[in-house]
């Protein structure tokens, strides 16, 4: 079990739920939050079990999030998990090889470290394919965290935006002196923005939608945001990046912290079936040797 709930909202995505379908694979609870028309669709994929409906139709993403932040408190949660619906596994880094591992332990781990402290916001794992297989840090500070989010039912900064929703709480977190934790040995793969029907993609970034996304959070955050061409494309860019935010961690001192020091994690690897993956070719073969 998770110790806060998990959501996934989810549109037009019945027969390509990933996110839903690891969550399944893997024993995890969940609630897939659609809207009403689309129940029948996502009945007939068998998720009957795990939807929860939205009170509307046509909410979209920005009114399903902050609907789903109001069950989390109505049921007593001081904080809640946030999924896209195209995450396709989770991941941790071990000896520079990216392995799958237990979404419930990982999500069980970030829920730990973010207890500890009283001022996170937002907490969460980075992409897979963002993360260097060199990378020594298990999380950094005060960065974006989208997608795969732990958020903080207590803080007053909520989802306002249509475009760009995600960087623009993020920096409400980070701008109101809030931190945000970003976990890089633990990641999630997540499909690239595009190559999955349905979800945003019919709503976001079609025409000038790229511009539009990028124009609307230069005009909310002036200071911190500019607009630029990147990867071929209109795109937001924050201005002296993100390491501008620095504040710290602020401990919970009702916790014991010597015995916080003695917790420990236990990670088995198996092996599943053969694999195509150099990486894991070389380390099977190096750990072989070695027994």
């Amino acid at each position: 079990m998770t110790k806060y709930p998990v959501y996934i909202p989810s549109k037009n995505r019945a027969k390509s739920a990933l996110t839903a379908r690891w969550f399944k694979k893997w024993n995890v609870p969940f609630f897939l939050v659609v809207e009403p028309e689309q129940i029948p669709l996502y009945e007939a994929e068998g998720w009957g079990d795990y939807l929860l409906p939205l009170p509307e139709d046509d909410m979209r993403l920005l009114g399903s999030r902050l609907w789903i932040r109001e069950h989390s408190i109505e049921n007593g949660f001081d904080r809640h998990w946030q999924f896209d619906d195209n995450i396709r596994s989770f991941r941790r880094l071990h000896k520079r090889v990216r392995v799958h591992v237990d979404p419930l332990k990982a999500i069980g781990i970030v829920e730990d470290f973010t207890d500890r402290y009283t001022n996170i916001g937002i907490s969460g794992f980075d992409y897979e394919m963002f993360v260097v297989d060199t990378c020594k840090k298990p999380y950094v500070l005060n960065v974006h965290v989208y997608s795969a989010s732990l958020v903080n039912n207590r803080m007053p900064y909520k989802w306002r935006l249509y475009y760009n929703d995600d960087t623009d709480i993020c920096l409400q977190v980070l701008h109101g002196g809030m931190c945000t934790v970003q976990f890089k040995t633990l990641m999630v793969e997540k499909m690239r923005t595009l190559t999955v029907k349905g979800g945003n993609t019919d709503d976001l970034y079609q025409r000038d939608g790229r511009l539009l996304m990028a124009r609307s959070l230069e005009e909310v955050w002036p200071q911190y945001v500019e607009t630029a061409w990147r990867f071929g494309r209109p795109q937001h860019r924050i201005k002296k990046n993100w390491n501008q935010f620095t504040t710290p961690l602020k401990r919970n001192l009702e916790l014991d912290w010597d015995a916080i020091k003695k917790t420990r994690y236990s990670f088995k690897l198996k092996q599943h079936r053969d694999t195509d993956c150099w990486q894991m070719k070389k380390y099977r073969d190096e750990q072989n040797e070695q027994n």
